[in-house]
């Protein structure tokens, strides 16, 4: 019995073993995906546009193709470093999947807003009443409240768009056309009771 007892904690460990270097190898990649992939981004030009937007996020991804074939060719030349890399990405694996399970005590907080709704309130907060607004100034106006410090303005075109916010690349104000959001897309996406239409209204069309 104590025998049979005993594999069944051994069993256990292992499976919880195995368990945590899965988790934690699934977090690292997500979160080495979602770096390189905003990096890349990050390198189109929002002053341009055609080709020539889109040639830092191709040179970035050429860049990054290098190093991979780079690193290809030295652990061919040199078979330890895989083990090296082995050793490293396990260990990192394991710190990341060692995180505790958040308590049952934060169903208790109230909800957050849903963060398409909160954009669009900071949107409409900073357009006030204009027609439109560059999105370098909502980037310079999160960055007066201590957020997205070391953002582009492309990081906060794509999570906009994530968001489903439509950002449009020539919203032409004091004679400069670059990207921006306008008023009247989010009175379409997003409307407001003020800016839906009334019961007459829609009768009289």
């Amino acid at each position: 019995m104590n025998r049979r007892l005993s594999h069944a904690v051994d069993v256990a460990a292992r499976h919880g073993i195995a368990q945590r270097l899965a988790d934690g190898s699934r977090a690292l990649y997500d979160r080495l995906t979602a770096a390189l992939t905003a990096w890349a981004a990050a390198g189109r030009r929002d002053d341009l546009t055609g080709w020539r937007a889109a040639l830092g996020p191709i040179l970035r991804l050429v860049l990054l193709g290098g190093l991979a074939y780079g690193a290809y060719r030295a652990a061919r030349a040199a078979p330890w470093l895989m083990w090296l890399a082995a050793a490293a990405w396990t260990l990192a694996a394991w710190r990341a999947g060692g995180h505790e399970e958040t308590p049952a005590e934060e169903p208790e907080t109230t909800p957050e807003e849903h963060p398409a709704e909160a954009a669009v309130a900071l949107l409409r907060e900073v357009l006030g009443d204009r027609p439109a607004v560059h999105l370098s100034e909502v980037l310079a106006h999160l960055q007066k409240q201590g957020q997205g410090e070391d953002w582009k303005v492309a990081d906060l075109r794509l999570r906009l768009e994530a968001l489903g916010i439509p950002v449009d690349p020539k919203v032409k104000l004091r004679g400069v056309p670059t990207r921006g959001v306008r008023a009247a897309d989010l009175d379409h996406h997003f409307p407001t009771r003020e800016t839906s239409p009334s019961p007459t209204q829609v009768d009289a069309a």
